[in-house]
């Protein structure tokens, strides 16, 4: 909520954690009802792993994150999507603590959507404008659907 300024949001939920904020994730999709975004920053890929540069940290991190990630995907319902992505590039291995310049990842999932290559996109909007797609509101100023 706090990186939306709590604009449009209804409900904020807090952990610490990336095994507390799996369970809470795990918790609020089984709760939510039609028409309903579930997101989840799990931060501490930022904050405590990448600006400090804790590769060993990064990569314990990704490998829970691996171990858990099929429990997220066996609560979508046949019109559900999971989007996977990140705010900036944060390599671990680099110096300093700043952001690095890399591409983000985009991964989507769904029981519906069809398998295939998103392509390189030019811009985070893509997604809002995906979004909106996908729950039938009005197109977007800027973006373009990704599927």
């Amino acid at each position: 909520a706090d990186i939306y300024a709590n604009c449009g949001i209804t409900k904020k939920v807090k952990a610490t954690g990336l095994d507390a904020l799996f369970d809470a994730t795990i918790k609020e999709m089984k709760e939510a009802g039609d028409n309903t975004i579930v997101f989840t920053n799990f931060v501490d890929f930022d904050s405590s792993w990448g600006h400090r540069r804790d590769v060993a940290g990064y990569a314990a991190g990704l490998e829970l994150f691996d171990r858990r990630l099929p429990e997220l995907m066996s609560l979508l319902r046949d019109d559900d999507i999971l989007i996977l992505t990140a705010d900036h590039g944060c390599d671990p291995t680099w110096t300093g603590t700043d952001h690095t310049r890399e591409h983000i990842p985009v991964l989507v999932y769904g029981p519906k959507v069809k398998p295939g290559s998103l392509g390189h996109r030019e811009t985070f909007a893509d997604i809002g404008q995906t979004l909106a797609k996908y729950f039938g509101t009005s197109d977007m100023e800027y973006g373009k659907a990704m599927f």
